[in-house]
């Protein structure tokens, strides 16, 4: 029926296989006594280990999707149906015994604050964003042959609709995702919030596809697929169109039938996943493993070669000792300077937050004023349900654009920050990779108008209106010798009548008018607060990301050359005797190095 193999090694070249040459690196640089180093290589190396891939599937509601990641994992799992559906990301992993837990987030949302508490699989679709306090997601793990093989699959609330979860929180995810599957069913075409969210997940993750669910049930698929396709080359949006039917997926893998699982279009669904995201994580592991065996190997070289020449050639070696003298005092300069870059790191953060924040209300003004000229030519209490759907699609395209804003800039920041270690070669960016951290924007509902008083409420308001003038122009006639109750009375109260009806009416549009433009200030002003907070903890994590990283690069470039330097130094008065054999060892670890900056080097694609 397909399988998605993971493959962790070097293939296609004559490189050592990753681990291998891990190790080496490792060892060589545990040897130097360079610990920092180390530790940089062992994180790579785990990542070597555990080459999972994540995978995030989305959609909006009723499409099909907890359906089709059922028959992809062949287990009977993520809630399915109109009463049980999921409401929080269900992550499903590998596992030796199934079980449940739920991650509950701490006060301030950090990773270190999250809480475990387990979950009977049975009761998983009960689980909600607010049930056991504040729930952030559902991790399942079970025996699975797909997810053995490094699959990470995340089921993610509907998108749209009242009290969704909405596009953001998928945004959230996607830059950490290794591939996103937005499912629409082959019932209609696509739908312009559909068209959004791909465009969207499209420029954060590069391996993204459209799956047109469902077409078991629809013999007009193959039209719909045509328009789909022409709707995204329309918009603009180049991702691949994969139809599938998971019930026929269900009877192909219990019946054993090749062809209803060729039928399926699973087949191709594994293509995708091969080629664009096993065979992309696996280059991208390949080229970070490449590049740091290569700067580490550079930064042993330093000392090494350092030392060999002075022990060597003493003359040449007072020459390394100036040289290195002066490149440590650029690097302490350097070093004493990261006011320079951190400054610009904090600027950077600093207006980046303000300009995130001003066009997410900009975007939410325009939104709003979008819905008050409707209102205003609109009796809203008859189109409260449509004014709802519009204002909920509309808003999370706009924090969704808002997000693609934040991180196109992060990464801006992040290459002006680099401009300043240019004096060492250039360094490598960091990956601004979110994890899992839905906006609670979804969760803002807007709140109902009063409903109509009926048709009862009508009555009366005529009756009570009609009444005052039929007296009133009554008693005026009983001067003419008339009864109270006359023609010209009657049509007097049927006149005032009329008019307290359409008075009232008027009025009472007025008011729904005005509560409804008060309701959605409200909805706006919610998702505002909800999302603007959400934005600046993803500013803050980017912050300390890029603090780090390049903290860490100063740090590294700085104790090699105070490292390379003490070796000269000592070299320069070490005992004759000694000098053949120290220069035989160091020759020996400076052909080890060079052998892993060869290795390094095949990893690299050519040019």
């Amino acid at each position: 029926m397909g399988t998605v193999v993971v493959d962790e090694s070097a293939s296609g070249t004559t490189a050592l296989p990753l681990r291998n040459l891990l190790a080496e690196t490792i060892a060589a640089a545990r040897a130097a006594d360079r610990g920092d180093l180390v530790g940089r290589l062992e994180t790579l190396a785990e990542r070597v280990r555990d080459p999972r891939r994540r995978i995030v599937v989305a959609g909006l509601g009723n499409q099909g999707k907890s359906q089709f990641v059922n028959a992809l994992l062949n287990l009977e799992i993520s809630p399915v149906g109109d009463d049980a559906t999921t409401t929080v990301p269900l992550l499903f992993a590998h596992g030796p015994q199934p079980q449940a837990e739920v991650v509950l987030t701490g006060p301030d949302g950090s990773p270190a604050q999250e809480q475990r508490v387990p979950v009977p699989l049975s009761e998983i679709h009960t689980v909600t964003p607010h049930s056991h306090g504040r729930a952030a997601r559902l991790e399942v793990q079970a025996p699975n042959p797909l997810l053995a093989e490094g699959i990470v699959l995340v089921d993610t609330p509907a998108v749209g609709g009242h009290g969704s979860f909405g596009a953001a929180a998928v945004l959230a995810m996607a830059p950490a995702a290794d591939a996103v599957l937005v499912i629409s069913d082959a019932s209609t075409e696509l739908t312009e919030p559909e068209a959004d969210l791909l465009r969207q997940v499209a420029e954060l993750c590069p391996a993204t596809a459209l799956l047109l669910g469902k077409i078991d049930l629809y013999p007009h698929w193959r039209q719909i697929l045509e328009a789909d396709r022409e709707h995204l080359q329309r918009n603009g949006i180049d991702v691949p169109i994969l139809p599938v039917s998971a019930l026929l997926r269900s009877h192909a893998l219990r019946l054993q039938d090749e062809q209803l699982g060729r039928e399926s279009g699973f087949g191709e669904l594994y293509d995708f996943l091969r080629e664009q995201v096993v065979a992309r994580g696996r280059e991208a592991t390949r080229r970070a493993v490449a590049l740091d065996i290569s700067a580490a190997a550079e930064h042993l070289a330093l000392a090494l070669s350092s030392e060999l020449v002075t022990l060597k050639d003493p003359e040449r070696g007072e020459l390394a000792v100036r040289e290195l003298r002066t490149a440590r005092t650029q690097a302490e300069e350097l070093y004493r300077r990261t006011a320079a870059w951190q400054q610009t790191l904090g600027d950077g953060i600093t207006d980046l937050t303000g300009d995130i924040d001003h066009d997410l209300r900009e975007r939410l003004r325009n939104i709003g004023r979008t819905a008050e000229d409707w209102i205003d030519e609109n009796d809203p209490a008859r189109h409260w349900d449509r004014i709802e759907e519009w204002l909920t699609a509309t808003t999370d395209t706009a924090i969704g654009d808002n997000l693609l804003w934040t991180h196109a800039r992060a990464v801006q920041l992040a290459e002006r920050v680099g401009e300043h270690f240019l004096e060492f070669g250039g360094v490598e960016l960091p990956a601004l990779r979110q994890g899992l951290n839905p906006t609670d924007a979804g969760s803002v509902t807007l709140a109902d108008l009063e409903p109509d008083l009926g048709l009862g409420h009508k009555l009366l308001v005529g009756m009570r209106g009609s009444y005052g003038g039929m007296v009133m122009i009554g008693l005026a006639s009983t001067v003419a010798g008339l009864a109270l109750i006359n023609p010209f009375s009657l049509g007097a109260g049927v006149l005032l009548g009329g008019k307290a009806f359409r008075d009232d009416k008027r009025e009472r549009l007025t008011r729904r008018r005005g509560e409804a433009k008060t309701a959605v200030r409200r909805y706006l002003d919610d998702v505002s607060f909800e999302a603007g907070k959400q934005s600046r903890d993803r500013l803050h994590r980017i912050h300390r990301l890029l603090r780090d990283h390049f903290t860490g690069i100063a740090d590294r470039s700085l104790r090699s050359i105070n490292d390379s330097l003490q070796a000269t130094q000592d070299a320069a008065g070490m005992e004759n005797a000694r000098r053949a054999a120290r220069c035989t060892e160091l020759e020996q670890q400076l052909r080890t190095v060079a052998q892993l900056r060869r290795n390094a080097d095949a990893l690299l694609p050519p040019g």
